[in-house]
């Protein structure tokens, strides 16, 4: 069950899944990290199918690819983090995107945002749950490219996509 606090600085947050505001204290979350031996670039593994942080073998780093922001509903003024490949999407926390407020949104799988690393492109596709998801007014029964500063409408909150990765960049590795 879900206990809505507000801490002193006001952000709202689930008292049932953190002791304190994982906002403003993000000791919880935080691991100390030893010290990493750089790995020179020629002894990095790298998979010709999938771009790849050089980090992220070390550290299990998946970096951003984009952003989804909410400007309406529940979450208002809060950022999603996207990931490479699939980003699942619903108010269950185990999902990629957990909107834990909007009831209206399926506990999981509601929609799928996906970046592809070779076409590097961002594609949203309906999930299984009953409501639609809409892109710029439009309803998504398949799977459609996203461009940055789309709208999305999922359940009553609106959010805003912002692509990091593109054709201007990605994390992949030059191998020359």
């Amino acid at each position: 069950m879900m206990k809505l606090e507000r801490c002193e600085n006001g952000h709202v947050y689930n008292a049932a899944r953190y002791k304190e505001c994982p906002y403003c204290n993000n000791t919880d979350r935080l691991e100390d990290i030893a010290v990493r031996e750089e790995i020179p670039m020629d002894q990095v593994d790298v998979e010709d199918d999938k771009t790849v942080a050089y980090w992220a073998n070390e550290l299990a780093v998946d970096p951003v690819v984009g952003w989804l922001v909410c400007f309406n509903g529940y979450e208002k003024g809060k950022d999603f983090k996207l990931k490479s490949e699939k980003n699942f999407i619903g108010r269950a926390p185990e999902m990629d995107i957990s909107l834990e407020g909007d009831n209206n949104i399926s506990r999981k799988n509601h929609a799928i945002i996906a970046y592809n690393p070779k076409n590097r492109e961002f594609v949203i596709t309906p999930g299984d749950g009953n409501g639609i998801v809409y892109v710029q007014g439009e309803a998504v029964y398949a799977p459609m490219k996203l461009s940055s500063f789309d709208v999305i409408e999922m359940g009553t909150s609106k959010f805003v996509f912002v692509a990091l990765c593109g054709e201007e960049f990605d994390w992949k590795i030059d191998k020359e």
